[in-house]
């Protein structure tokens, strides 16, 4: 169906395509230069000290597991409000994760509080999720982590430079993982970028994500070396020029993308004001944030089930979704015993992501808006 309002809208233009066709002319297509070049303006645009490309968010989440030495055996706490790859990444190393619940309707990161009752001899690690560009209270979650010796973890896939207490997220625990996926705020398609302040957590990760050897092909190419030595069991983890040079595009057009999606977003919330029925979370958030996504959570009140209000909306041209289903309920992931995320599953039920992007009209809000007050009932 072609939607009157989509979900989000690719920001692409000519510059992305010079860009490809730059890499393409230039004969090496691998990582290279723009791979490089995409690190370093992520270290300058975080000011953050080491940044790593790789394919996509998932592998920068394996390797942060990897690299922090989360093995068999340990747990690690995570939300299940997040996409599966926050957990998959735990079960990856034969870890066990361990589900936090969200705080309240208004905020739908992962709850101190609930982390704390969690945490037990064989905690190791937290991740975290920015959930839509949203920080997680950081504070409070690494005085947890000091306190019990535990690894933080940063799934930021959300959030491309946004904010807490002048720091950007990914670069607040001791890893940072970013998704460039095609409906990201930086979109190369796939990919991603692992980020962190701790050279020897960074050089750990580069061996790894190509094979584990001493020197890449590029580095080869440049006569830096005519050999190399394998000497880890490492992965083909590495991003490729053509992604990276999207990704170069993609993060100098960010900063200016994200000033409009704040702007969007405040129409939205003043839009809102009226519907009674619909909560929107995050208002009045005070760091500065990517508004990846627009979520709102339907009053318990409203008598038309979530889905029936998505295909009304639907059927009105107007593009949905739901971040996320809740991870503990998958069957790989789902046990009896460990139900009890109540506030998470409450709102999952109840909650719809509204259209986000950039170039999102004023006249195309209130339309969506007029629409929710006409349904939400």
């Amino acid at each position: 169906m072609n939607y009157k309002i989509p979900l989000f809208d690719l920001n692409y233009d000519d510059k992305e395509e010079r860009a490809v066709i730059d890499v393409l002319r230039s004969k090496w297509i691998s990582t290279g230069p723009k791979s490089q070049k995409l690190e370093e303006m992520f270290c300058e645009y975080f000011n953050v000290e080491h940044a790593v490309s790789l394919t996509n968010c998932t592998v920068a989440l394996h390797l942060a597991m990897e690299v922090l030495e989360i093995q068999e055996g340990d747990e690690v706490i995570c939300p299940s409000f997040t996409f599966v790859a926050t957990a998959n990444a735990i079960k990856y190393v034969g870890a066990t994760p361990v589900f936090a619940d969200i705080i309240s309707e208004d905020n739908l990161t992962i709850d101190p509080e609930h982390i704390k009752k969690l945490i037990t001899e064989r905690t190791k690690a937290i991740i975290v999720m920015h959930y839509a560009g949203f920080t997680c209270n950081m504070d409070e979650i690494l005085a947890i982590a000091h306190e019990h010796n535990l690894k933080v973890v940063e799934d930021a896939c959300h959030g491309p430079l946004s904010e807490y207490k002048g720091k950007k997220l990914g670069t607040i625990g001791d890893v940072g993982c970013f998704s460039f996926f095609s409906n990201k705020n930086l979109s190369t398609g796939e990919g991603g970028m692992f980020l962190t302040n701790n050279k020897e957590l960074a050089e750990k990760a580069k061996l790894l994500r190509s094979h584990g050897m001493t020197t890449m092909s590029y580095n080869r190419a440049k006569g830096h070396s005519t050999s190399y030595d394998v000497v880890k069991l490492g992965y083909n983890y590495r991003m490729d020029d053509i992604r990276a040079s999207l990704g170069i595009v993609q993060l100098e057009k960010l900063p200016e993308d994200l000033k409009k999606r704040y702007k969007v977003r405040s129409v939205y919330e003043k839009a809102l004001e009226s519907v009674n029925n619909v909560i929107v979370p995050f208002k009045d958030h005070p760091y500065f944030s990517s508004n990846y996504i627009f979520p709102i959570v339907l009053s318990e009140s409203v008598e038309k089930s979530r889905d029936e209000i998505r295909d009304m909306l639907h059927d009105s041209g107007i593009q949905t979704s739901v971040h996320y289903p809740p991870v503990h309920l998958f069957d790989i992931y789902y046990n009896e015993e460990e139900r009890g995320l109540r506030k998470t599953e409450s709102i999952y039920n109840r909650l719809i992501t509204l259209p986000m992007y950039g170039n999102l009209t004023e006249e195309k809000v209130e339309y969506i808006s007029k629409k929710l007050k006409e349904y939400a009932v």
